[in-house]
């Protein structure tokens, strides 16, 4: 039996085709409205997790700290404003409470804001020198004495008889808990100064830095960068081949390792040296320009005056009493100086591909520094029993309110520093 069709002949089989039409064509209108708002939920929930992965959800948090890129980079010289800053605080003051504010403050920016570049992983090995001068501190307040009297007898050495000479230097004798908190206090100070150096060393490019320093100073900051990355490229090497011997089954302990690690530092520390030379070299590194014999004489006056005045009046900030003629002396020293540096970079035959700008970022790092210095030397007016804890008689540090949120202005450079794209990818 054959049975017509009806639905594709007359204007009933037109009409039925333009319903069916009609019908698939909301379905797939629907189907896509759908998948557009899955792919959306989707788009949204990624970037939700990124944000939460990253830590920084929102426009407004990408605002604050984008990726860093060469247009957005913060200036070396940021940083160790910043560093510094934080070490002249860090000179006000030998409470343990407050120096460690100052450290965590520290280490927060850089395991915030530093690269994977070799120089960046120096700040553990400050650390680690910050602890060992604590020790060593320590050890020659037990075998050297202190002047420090105390009540607190903790244990007697043998003492060393010395000659009429040498009298005020004891070695030997009794230890007492006031001499070992003296020491303790005094070492954290200094160890928490090199753990700021050790935050700028991790931070600031010394390639950039060297390229931002004036020509005056241009050949002075070539020895001193490559000084400076010594360290660092030195404890790459020491981990490289570490993990090299663990993965050969070989001991990394002991002396016989050390001295077969120690050799191949020393062959890489070489080759690193004549690559250096042979690159300066190349560059035309120590030609200099002719200049007028008067011009020579005031650049010497000035650089050195102001040297001298950035000295003087580095010390009156770092001292006890010092903070009222400090200022004074280092801003006319740094003033004498950067005059200095103007004339004596005429000498310097060199260009500059691409100069680093001192941008907004920049100036408020620095600016952060700087504020975490001058409100820990007022706080040395208001508060100095609070900075400066007293051993005798032995009591325990109590944290000050308003000294330790003077030191909170050092973590702006976490919220406004760019991320670097390292950092930034594995968070990711």
């Amino acid at each position: 039996m054959i049975r017509a069709d009806t639905s594709t002949s007359g204007p009933a089989g037109r009409t039925e085709r333009a319903e069916r039409a009609e019908r698939a064509g909301r379905t797939e209108q629907a189907g896509r409205a759908g998948r557009t708002e899955q792919a959306g939920r989707a788009g949204r929930t990624g970037q939700a997790e990124q944000a939460a992965a990253t830590g920084r959800p929102g426009r407004w948090a990408r605002f604050l700290a984008p990726e860093a890129d060469r247009g957005n980079a913060l200036h070396p010289g940021a940083w160790w404003l910043w560093a510094l800053g934080l070490a002249v605080g860090a000179s006000r003051t030998t409470n343990p409470l407050l120096l460690g504010l100052i450290v965590a403050v520290a280490g927060y920016v850089v395991a915030a804001r530093r690269t994977d570049a070799p120089w960046a992983r120096s700040y553990g090995a400050f650390v680690k020198l910050g602890l060992f001068v604590v020790g060593l501190r320590i050890v020659f307040s037990v075998v050297l004495g202190s002047p420090i009297p105390g009540s607190h007898e903790l244990f007697t050495l043998p003492e060393l008889p010395l000659p009429d000479w040498a009298q005020g230097i004891r070695i030997g004798g009794r230890v007492t808990a006031e001499q070992l908190a003296f020491a303790l206090y005094d070492g954290l100070k200094l160890a928490a100064l090199l753990i700021c150096v050790g935050a700028a060393n991790a931070l600031a490019n010394p390639a950039r830095l060297l390229k931002s320093l004036p020509g005056a100073l241009y050949e002075v900051g070539v020895a001193v960068v490559v000084a400076m990355t010594f360290a660092p490229n030195l404890v790459a090497d020491v981990v490289r081949l570490r993990t090299a011997r663990r993965l050969r089954g070989r001991s990394t302990g002991g002396v016989r390792a050390v001295l077969r690690i120690g050799l191949p530092v020393l062959e890489g520390a070489l080759e690193r040296s004549v690559a250096v030379a042979a690159s300066m070299d190349a560059r035309g590194y120590g030609r200099t320009a002719r200049v007028p014999s008067a011009v020579r004489r005031t650049t010497g006056v000035l650089t050195l005056g102001g040297l001298l005045g950035v000295c003087a009046g580095s010390y009156g900030l770092l001292a006890a009493e010092g903070a009222g003629y400090g200022l004074p002396l280092l801003g006319a020293g740094l003033a004498a100086a950067v005059a200095g540096l103007r004339l004596g970079g005429r000498r310097s035959v060199r260009t500059r591909y691409r100069p680093d700008r001192f941008g907004p970022r920049s100036w408020l790092v620095a600016a952060s520094g700087a504020a975490v210095a001058l409100l820990m030397i007022r706080a040395a007016s208001y508060a100095p029993g609070a900075l400066h804890p007293g051993v005798v008689p032995l009591t325990a540090p109590e944290l000050p309110l308003w000294p330790a949120l003077s030191v909170l202005p050092g973590l702006l450079p976490a919220v406004i520093a760019p991320v670097p794209p390292a950092r930034e990818d594995a968070s990711e």
